[in-house]
């Protein structure tokens, strides 16, 4: 079931707060250089000023996912430094299995913050964006986004938020948010 726009506000707001003030972790809301439509460094969420309360709402539980790999496994930050055209079926998986538990971390994060409805929504969205990161990948094409959604993809299973201190990794823009 597809939450309302006055409930998706109502959790961004308090993914914000409990991200800022759990984690130190300050998002900013603001122009974010197309083709982008949120960036990450480590220490900070930027999520543009033009998307939409939905997208802005799963934008900003993904990078906080993000946020939390680029902070705990080097690996995980070296996937997010660059796009992958044409990947291979073995980049392909590394990807896959970068994103889910991104995806993971954004449900623990949903739960810790006391939003504990929108767990259908929260594996719909994400599982949406991979199969349009996939396409994007194999076509250089973006797509409209929501051509890749699919009601009642598998729930998520959240995945424990381990301590982390927020470090800044790159400089703006580098990460990438397609």
């Amino acid at each position: 079931m597809q939450p309302t726009e006055t409930r998706m506000r109502e959790v961004f707001n308090v993914l914000e707060h409990h991200i800022e003030r759990v984690y130190g972790i300050p998002v900013r809301i603001r122009d974010v250089p197309n083709p982008f439509t949120g960036d990450l460094d480590g220490a900070e969420i930027h999520v543009d000023y033009a998307e939409d309360i939905e997208s802005a709402l799963f934008i900003i539980a993904h990078l906080f996912g993000h946020t939390v790999q680029w902070n705990t496994d080097v690996a995980a930050r070296e996937i997010g430094y660059r796009l992958y055209p044409n990947p291979s079926e073995e980049m392909l998986q590394r990807l896959h299995d970068y994103e889910h538990e991104a995806c993971r971390y954004s449900m623990q994060l949903f739960h810790d913050a006391g939003v504990h409805d929108l767990d259908q929504w929260l594996s719909d969205y994400s599982a949406c964006d991979f199969a349009y990161l996939v396409d994007f990948y194999r076509t250089n094409v973006k797509k409209p986004f929501k051509a890749f959604w699919r009601d009642g993809a598998p729930l998520l299973t959240a995945k424990a938020i381990p301590a982390f201190h927020p470090t800044k990794w790159v400089s703006r823009w580098e990460g990438i948010v397609v």
